[in-house]
């Protein structure tokens, strides 16, 4: 159940409460990715209690093809499994089955691919991967998919948006007549298609929203679109689902992206990025974007932003960050992590309570210059 609990003067902002089997979530959200079960170098503890997470990502594909489902359901599920007491949500695989085009292949049964591991192949169903989903226990789960690149024809967009949409109905039958493995219930997400096209965009928002999905995600952009085409189409594509169930803007994206994605009325977010560019050395913080491994670090003997609530901020000098980095230290790692993390939270929870004292719309678009400056 999703409850609206105000939205924002002059934007599509608002805030919410999403209710799961594993607890509320208050939205807008990040999610922070836990592709194989463990957010990387972010232990369990600090994703709870230091950097607030309230909902993480698990993969359908990785968790599949490793541990695989028998392991998984012997544990009696992901949350057992990984030893984390608060929402999951799990990605089908779609994405991943795209990004591995040169050796999957698709048709109306599903998607044939090669393990990346091991070269075994494996096929993928709208119905298996309910099934999977079930195993692993997630609380919300996305429907299969196909993603397609950009950019792409029109009629390969169209091809690709249709078979989606018969997947989504078999995948939807077979949610509604299976039942949760754990005692806990789970939600399941359809996922709108069509590209950089807006008549296909309105035409998949309307046949994924008739399916009465407890969530419609909006899938098919960040894969390389520029940044502006993406905030028009997810504009477009909003007006197009309804008010009451939560959206959430797959694999996006900068601190700059998910300001202006609230503006425009989305309430959830996932990305690799504060992890990945954490391990290469990039920070993200209230003034802008450093990249710590740069010279002009090496003899700077304070601390980045005293007020700030991580490790890297209140303990450390940028100095010794700058040292770890250089000699491929693994703490580096592991705090430059926790601190991108902190930061995406932290912006969240600041940006719900910009639109809550009805400050958003004279904040937003500063605050985006801001943190997407280069120290």
């Amino acid at each position: 159940m999703f409850h609206i609990r105000k939205k924002a003067d002059s934007t599509k902002a608002r805030t919410g409460n999403l209710e799961t089997g594993h607890g509320d979530i208050e939205t807008p959200i990040f999610m922070p990715v836990g592709t194989l079960g463990t957010v990387k170098a972010v232990n369990q503890d600090d994703l709870s209690d230091r950097i607030k997470a309230q909902i993480i990502l698990g993969n359908t594909y990785h968790l599949y093809l490793r541990p695989g489902n028998e392991i998984m359901n012997a544990s009696g599920g992901l949350h057992k499994f990984i030893g984390w007491n608060k929402p999951i949500l799990t990605d089908s695989g779609g994405y991943q089955i795209f990004s591995l085009s040169d050796i999957r292949n698709l048709s109306e049964q599903g998607a044939t691919f090669q393990s990346h591991i091991d070269g075994s192949r494996h096929l993928f169903t709208p119905e298996n991967v309910v099934d999977t989903q079930r195993i692993l226990g997630s609380d919300i789960m996305m429907i299969l998919d196909e993603c397609p690149p950009w950019p792409s024809e029109y009629e390969y967009v169209k091809n690709s948006m249709e078979l989606t949409h018969r997947w989504t109905k078999r995948g939807r039958v077979r949610f509604l007549n299976t039942e949760p493995l754990y005692g806990h219930s789970q939600q399941q997400f359809g996922i709108v298609q069509g590209g950089t096209f807006k008549d296909l965009r309105k035409e998949s928002s309307e046949y994924i929203c008739s399916l009465d999905f407890e969530g419609i995600a909006i899938g098919g952009l960040s894969v390389g679109e520029p940044a502006e085409l993406m905030y028009e189409i997810t504009d477009f594509n909003t007006d197009f689902l309804p008010e009451e169930k939560p959206r959430y803007l797959m694999g996006v994206g900068t601190p700059g992206n998910l300001l202006q994605c609230v503006a425009l009325g989305i309430d959830m977010f996932d990305c690799v990025m504060p992890t990945r560019n954490a391990r290469n050395g990039m920070l993200f913080t209230r003034s802008g974007i450093i990249n710590i491994r740069n010279a002009k670090w090496k003899h700077h003997h304070e601390f980045l932003d005293p007020e700030f609530p991580s490790e890297i901020c209140q303990r450390y000098y940028m100095s010794y960050i700058h040292h770890l980095f250089r000699n491929n230290e693994i703490l580096g790692l592991e705090l430059a992590s926790k601190h991108n993390l902190t930061f995406y939270l932290w912006l969240m929870e600041q940006i719900r309570l910009k639109i809550m004292d009805d400050t958003f719309h004279t904040w937003y678009k500063s605050m985006i210059v801001q943190v997407e400056s280069r120290i």
